[in-house]
């Protein structure tokens, strides 16, 4: 006989709690809301205010990115 649905969501949990995870539950925002799209580009101005008041981040991204490895700023590389 073929296992309910029920029964193969608790092995497949089981199966996971076993490989040492766990489940979570996350609450996000509602992007179907009204006035989303406008809460998100009034915050995206206050952050780009706020890159453009700090002189010293460029600095700080220029000095970031030379621990980075070269191939992986160039996207045609790993083509």
């Amino acid at each position: 006989m073929a296992m309910s649905v029920q029964q193969r969501v608790r092995q497949r949990r089981e199966t996971l709690r076993a490989a040492g995870l766990r489940p979570i539950q996350i609450w996000v925002p509602d992007t179907r809301q009204p006035g989303f799209a406008d809460e998100c580009r009034r915050q995206a101005q206050i952050v780009a205010a706020a890159d453009d008041a700090d002189h010293d981040l460029d600095s700080f991204l220029d000095a970031a990115l030379i621990d980075l490895d070269p191939a992986d700023l160039d996207p045609e590389a790993k083509a």
